[in-house]
Parts: structure tokens; C-alpha cells; sequence
């Protein structure tokens, strides 16, 4: 079986080869499908137990109880695959998992009591804030969890035992989507898709990270992050489409779960209406990116619309919680020191505007005012600014409409609180639209250390910087959703 693997792998290695040699690096190739191990039967309820083999390419399943993959044994998710859960069912994650749709077959993961809405989305309303599956939990023996063009909607049904034995942070009660802690383990998640979740998304803890080409909706009720790295997880966050999040769209914090620092870049990212459902302290957690408790991160080329707050470098001491954001240089660190710049900002009312550069709302920051953002926050701000000072941004309300192909602004007035979802709407950025060619490809480089790239076992490709602002590009790469 395992030289038949290894063959199998070498066809789809060439294949890619070629298919990029012909239509470029912009090409988007569908894999031939492999199988690892025995089909998994389609008979039935598949009742709670260990599995390892493949589920079989488009066909639907229906989940029981929580699924088990034993360390040293692979679960694979072919193409069109459906898994519907049922009971809150968790997939246990001790060895490997990959989920292998496609742009044409993609895979779904959800709870089928449910179903999508559209327009206003509302917390006690809306089911996507409840939970109705539970989620994927990788412990600290999985090496290699790889989800590719996946829906993953309906998550975050409450934990109810602890999956394996685990020091971080991780309890019954738990209503994560992703989870992911090994210190030398690899998580990729690449064209896929998250919808609805009572807590945060994502919780990752050490290990290297690819999370690219994503779309998230409607994470976090009354509070959440969207993708949320923690202990010593490193890597990238990058042209990801986050919409209605309740707090933070990306964040990293070095909170000492596992040794090292958490160090991420996060570029080309659009979000969108981000940081509206946070119950605690006003200003104790960011709209859209925050970077937090001695993490390094380098965060550029960022479209930001009508979010709570901006880049948020969180500062400290002070306030219920210091949130020490480490802004020193370091040699021996992947990323020397917490960089950031060229990000692209529009509001609708003065109170986002004027967070657009985070305040001392709630405990101190040290966001400082760039001169390469749109607008230009050090010219706006002027020489004798102090990072975390009260201003006023009304004058900058409804300034530089970033022009979306297809999303109403000006909105209208409290819409960005309930519209949490993408719709029929188009992030896209039209011809004229003064956010293009305003990014930099040059100031700083994604993470690929750690990083495998593989179209099966590993990242299909780490997109680099784009000199369009947001996560999509005018030629072709970026987001394909």
C-alpha cells in the first residue's frame, strides 16, 4: 500500500508540474484523487469509534458519535465528500487528518439540522451562533492535519470530555472549530470556508501554520476570534475573507502554553464588519487584527472596512490583563520585530474612524500611526502624537470607499453590526478602485520554514505578497472564493 502511495503521489506531482509549466503559477489544478488504506464503508450511521482509511469521494455520510484517528493511523477526505454530523459528533485527531476537496467538488462538514441564512444576522436569532457539531481536535501525537477547500459550517457544539490529555487551555465546555497543539506538527488550511460559531474558531497552539485563501462568516456570538494562534505557533495568515466576526479576525499571543514565541505574518487580508459582538470591556479585545502578550507579527497590505477597531499592537501594564505585544528586535527570531504598515482602512461613522489607530480604550497600546496606511494616519495624526491618545476621525468618515464590485457603501447606518455573512455580495475590487497597486511586495516575506509544500500533504502554494490591497488580486491569485 505504501509503494502504491508513493506512485500514486508521484503521477500527482508531475501532473502539477506540468499543468504549471503550461498555464502558470496563477493555475489552479485539480489533484488526481489518492486513497490511504481501506474505504470506509457507506452503510448506515457510522457509529462513534476509531476510523483510519478514506472516505470516499462524493459521497454523503452521516456521523453518529465522535470519530477517532489513533496516532500513526490517516484519515482522508476525498473530493464531494458530505459528512453530516449528528449527536454534536467531534472528529479526534491523534494521528493525521487531510481533507482534500476541490475548487469544482468541494467538501462539507455540517450539522444537517441546519441551514445557511441571509441578510440580518442577529445572536439568539441566527443558529450559526449555537454550535451543532463539535469540531476537529488535533492533539499533541497528530503531525499533519491539511484541509483544503472545505466547508466547514455549523461548528462549536460544547465539549463534553476532554479528547486527550492536554495542559493547554484546553477544558470540558470547550466550543472550538479547529484545534491544533503540537509543537512540531504542521496545520494547513487553504480555500476553504467557516460558517457560524458560538466561540472562537480556531485555537492553535505550537506548531506551523499555512492558513491562506480562506472565507470565514458569523464567527464568535458574544465573543470570539476568528483564527487564533497562540503558545509558539508560527506561520501565515494571509488573503483570508473575514466577515461579521465578533471580535478579533486574526490574533497571535504568546501566553506561554508552549515554549517560543507566536510569530505570524498576516497580509492581504479583507475584513469586514469585524469586532461588533464583544460582551466584555469595550476595547479589551481588536475589530480585525490584534497582536498580543509578547507575540511577533508582521501585518501589511490589510483592507479593513467598517471594523470595531484597526491594528491593535496591544500594550501593558495596565487594565484586567496585560496585553504585551513584543515590539524589541531579535536576531534569532523569524520575524526580527513586529512590523506593520500599508493597511487600507474605510468607515461609516466617526467611532471607527477614530480607532482606525487602536486607543488606550481599555489597557494601553502601542500602535503607532504609519505614514504607508491609507489615510495616512502619521500625517493625520501629526509629530506630536502619543500612541493610544483619544483623536477625533470624523473627518475621515466615508473617505477612500475602497470600491467593492459588489457591497453598499456608504452602508447604511448600524448594518455593519448584523451584516455578517458574504450573500450575493463581491469583495472584489473594481477597476477604479484606489485600493489597488497600494500594497507592497516588498518589505517583508511570508513563513516557509516548517512549512511542507505538497498538493496533497502539504501547502499548494504560499502566495506572496499582492500589490492589490485585500485578499483578492486583480490578476488572478489571491482568494478564489
Amino acid at each position: 500500500m505504501k509503494k502504491l502511495q508513493i506512485i500514486t503521489l508521484g503521477i500527482s506531482l508531475l501532473a502539477l508540474a506540468a499543468c504549471s509549466k503550461k498555464g502558470g503559477d496563477n493555475a489552479i489544478v485539480s489533484q488526481p484523487q489518492i486513497q490511504v488504506g481501506k474505504a470506509i464503508p457507506n452503510s448506515g450511521i457510522l457509529p462513534a469509534g476509531t476510523y483510519k482509511g478514506t472516505f470516499l469521494a462524493n459521497q454523503t455520510y452521516t456521523i453518529g458519535g465522535d470519530i477517532t484517528v489513533n496516532a500513526g493511523d490517516t484519515l482522508l477526505i476525498q473530493k464531494g465528500v458530505k459528512l453530516n454530523m449528528t449527536n454534536g459528533a467531534n472528529i479526534i485527531v491523534n494521528g493525521d487528518l487531510i481533507s482534500l476537496g476541490t475548487q469544482d467538488a468541494p467538501i462539507t462538514i455540517t450539522d444537517p439540522r441546519r441551514s445557511k441564512t441571509t441578510g440580518t444576522s442577529t445572536v439568539g436569532v441566527d443558529s450559526a451562533y449555537v454550535g451543532g457539531w463539535g469540531g476537529i481536535y488535533a492533539g499533541p501525537t497528530s503531525k499533519l492535519v491539511v484541509i483544503k477547500w472545505t466547508h466547514l459550517d455549523f461548528g462549536g457544539a460544547t465539549l463534553k470530555a476532554l479528547p486527550f490529555p492536554n495542559g493547554n487551555s484546553l477544558k470540558t465546555g470547550a466550543q472550538y472549530i479547529l484545534y491544533f497543539t503540537n509543537p512540531t506538527g504542521v496545520f494547513i488550511m487553504e480555500d476553504s470556508w467557516m460558517y457560524g460559531s458560538p466561540d472562537d474558531a480556531t485555537r492553535f497552539y505550537g506548531g506551523f501554520y499555512n492558513i491562506m485563501r480562506n472565507t470565514m462568516e458569523k464567527c464568535g456570538s458574544n465573543g470570539g476570534d476568528g483564527f487564533n494562534a497562540k503558545g509558539s505557533a508560527v506561520g501565515n495568515m494571509a488573503y483570508n475573507l473575514i466577515i461579521g466576526g465578533a471580535t478579533n479576525g486574526t490574533k497571535t499571543a504568546s501566553d506561554g502554553t508552549t515554549a517560543g514565541e507566536c510569530q505570524f505574518t498576516m497580509y492581504n487580508n479583507t475584513y469586514v464588519n469585524d469586532g461588533f459582538r464583544n460582551n466584555g470591556v469595550f476595547g479589551a479585545r481588536s475589530g480585525s487584527v490584534e497582536i498580543e502578550n509578547n507575540s511577533r507579527a508582521l501585518v501589511y497590505n490589510n483592507l479593513i472596512v467598517n471594523c470595531d477597531f484597526g491594528v491593535r499592537i496591544a500594550g501593558g501594564p495596565g487594565g484586567a490583563k496585560v496585553y504585551l505585544a513584543d515590539t524589541t528586535y531579535s536576531s534569532s527570531s523569524l520575524i526580527k520585530q513586529t512590523a506593520y504598515g500599508y493597511n487600507y482602512y474605510y468607515a461609516d461613522n466617526a467611532a471607527m474612524a477614530g480607532q482606525f489607530v487602536p486607543t488606550n480604550v481599555a489597557q494601553p497600546v502601542v500602535t503607532h500611526p504609519q505614514a504607508t496606511d491609507i489615510p495616512n494616519m502619521a500625517a493625520f495624526l501629526g509629530s506630536k502624537y502619543a500612541f493610544g491618545l483619544v483623536y477625533d476621525g470624523s473627518s475621515l468618515v466615508g473617505k477612500n470607499n475602497p470600491m467593492f464590485a459588489n457591497f453598499p457603501l456608504p452602508a447604511v447606518a448600524g448594518s455593519w453590526i448584523t451584516q455578517c455573512s458574504v450573500d450575493g455580495y463581491n469583495f472584489r475590487l473594481q477597476s477604479g478602485s484606489p485600493a489597488l497597486g497600494k500594497g507592497t511586495t516588498t518589505a517583508f516575506q511570508p513563513i516557509t520554514a516548517g512549512i511542507p509544500m505538497d498538493p496533497n500533504f502539504g501547502s499548494s502554494g504560499i502566495t506572496a505578497p499582492g500589490k492589490d490591497m485585500g485578499c483578492y488580486q486583480s490578476d488572478g491569485t489571491g482568494n478564489h472564493h
